[in-house]
């Protein structure tokens, strides 16, 4: 499979670098990811006028890739909002609190949950579903929300993406690349499954009680009501103490505070029920619980305002679409620099790019592949570093095809194949499709209310650990 790389390669590639390095210094990208467009878009057109419209083009397009998860975390945090000031919240979280008890069952029930939910939805809906009710339990213990955004992020996109036994999407994906059966690629991909899980939400659990241990007050904003409030360490068993006034409470009956509390969670358990016997996934799943959402706002909004209500139904969309877009708004230019490694740049700039191309991305994975001798050591290595540039571009899944037919170029026999074909579907779906590409991990940080930055920078630890440690087993597994 031989590859023509061209100067768009290099360029892309340069600036990939280049970003990475400005990210490590904790310095914002925009301006970096707005040249690198400018200068793909030169190359692709050979007009400025090409290279300039070129910046817009792909702001739109990365708007419009991201679209759906902006309107389902605005929509989520419109109907928190309303929850919040009705006291609703409170009283639906009440009873969980006799169960997460401590900032350890906070992250680990948290994490495993979001892996069920997962596993049979998906996590972009699953993040929404269980944020939305967990999240303000988390808080009250004592766990900082971004300990629940890692446990979210690693447990959902990490864990159940990465082995997606029920829906079989990625499975699927890698093993008709490879040429193998399925369950082929299923069974040999559990070990390392447990391993890259294991050793990822362990590492990352043991960095946060480390810090939280420290002394240190985590200060942080709520994400639901804008309060800002100070997170204790475990030790203490005070709550989160608000250092700014209450948020404005909107009065209710006690009983008809106690009615949403119990029908909320049901309306959710419905959702679940439905996604499940219609066979509902990704978008459709989300899109079923936006609607939820909208109607619960609705509801909420006329009960608790009565007169004023189709008005403040409006004032509390305003307010989640506002948070929405006020978190989306610095990660679209990073966003539609890294979507000009996929289909982007043939759709926006008329497929600059020699014949047999997957892609930038791609093409450059397809370029290390073949730097690197053929025996299964170099081999199960190769697989990981490709299949995590594969992920660079925040998918996930646009380069696990792929990762399998590369994965079947470095096989040495029958044995080895399905091992490395889990192994860089593995890496790649770690990667993009939602625990270190910040524009990936979107949906938990905003649902979370940190930075997808900050949340990016504390899962790379654990992440590569994770991926180094799996990489190893899978040699010995060969």
């Amino acid at each position: 499979m031989n590859i023509q790389l061209v100067p768009l390669h290099y360029v892309y590639l340069a600036f990939i670098v280049l970003i990475i390095a400005v990210m490590v210094r904790r310095r914002d990208t925009t301006i970096i990811c707005v040249a690198g467009i400018m200068t793909i878009g030169f190359l692709a057109t050979e007009t400025l006028s090409g290279s300039v419209s070129g910046i817009f083009s792909s702001f739109i397009y990365a708007a419009k890739e991201l679209l759906s998860t902006i309107f389902i975390i605005s929509i989520i945090v419109a109907m928190s909002r309303v929850l919040i000031r009705t006291g609703i919240n409170e009283v639906m979280v009440k009873p969980l609190t006799r169960f997460i008890h401590s900032p350890q069952v906070a992250y680990w029930g948290i994490g495993f949950i979001m892996m069920i939910v997962s596993l049979f939805f998906w996590p972009s809906p699953a993040v929404a579903l269980v944020g939305a009710v967990l999240l303000p339990v988390a808080v009250r213990v004592g766990l900082p929300p971004i300990g629940a955004a890692i446990a979210m992020n690693l447990f959902g996109h990490g864990i159940a993406l990465s082995g997606d036994y029920i829906i079989q999407g990625a499975p699927k994906l890698t093993a008709d690349a490879a040429g193998l059966p399925v369950t082929s690629v299923m069974t040999a991909s559990i070990p390392l499954v447990i391993v890259m899980g294991t050793v990822s939400t362990v590492t990352a659990f043991w960095m946060l009680r480390k810090e939280m241990k420290s002394g240190s007050h985590v200060k942080l904003s709520d994400p639901i009501s804008g309060e800002a409030v100070t997170v204790l360490p475990p030790s203490s068993d005070s709550a989160p103490i608000s250092e700014e006034p209450a948020v404005q409470r909107q009065s209710m009956p006690a009983r008809l505070q106690k009615a949403f509390a119990l029908i909320i969670p049901l309306l959710f358990l419905v959702d679940v029920i439905l996604m499940f016997l219609l066979n509902l996934q990704g978008g459709d799943a989300t899109a079923l619980i936006g609607g939820t959402a909208v109607l619960i706002l609705i509801a909420v909004s006329l009960a608790a305002h009565r007169h004023t209500g189709p008005e403040e139904t409006t004032n509390y969309l305003i307010e989640g679409f506002q948070f929405g877009f006020k978190v989306f708004g610095p990660v679209i230019p990073i966003a539609a620099f890294f979507y000009l490694g996929d289909a982007a740049i043939t759709e926006l700039f008329n497929n600059p790019l020699p014949a047999g191309s997957h892609g930038i991305v791609n093409d450059l994975g397809v370029a290390l592949a073949g730097l690197v001798p053929l025996n299964n050591t170099v081999g199960a290595i190769t697989m990981t570093v490709t299949g995590a540039v594969t992920g660079m571009d925040g998918s996930g899944f646009s380069g696990i095809s792929l990762v399998g037919s590369i994965a079947s170029m470095f096989a040495g026999s029958a044995d080895s194949a399905p091992v490395l074909t889990s192994l860089g579907q593995i890496a790649a779906i770690w990667v993009g499709g939602g625990t270190l590409i910040p524009w990936a991990l979107i949906p938990a940080a905003a649902i979370c209310g940190v930075s997808p930055f900050e949340l990016a920078r504390r899962n790379l630890k654990p992440v590569l650990l994770g991926l180094t440690v799996t990489t190893i087993v899978a040699i010995f597994l060969i």
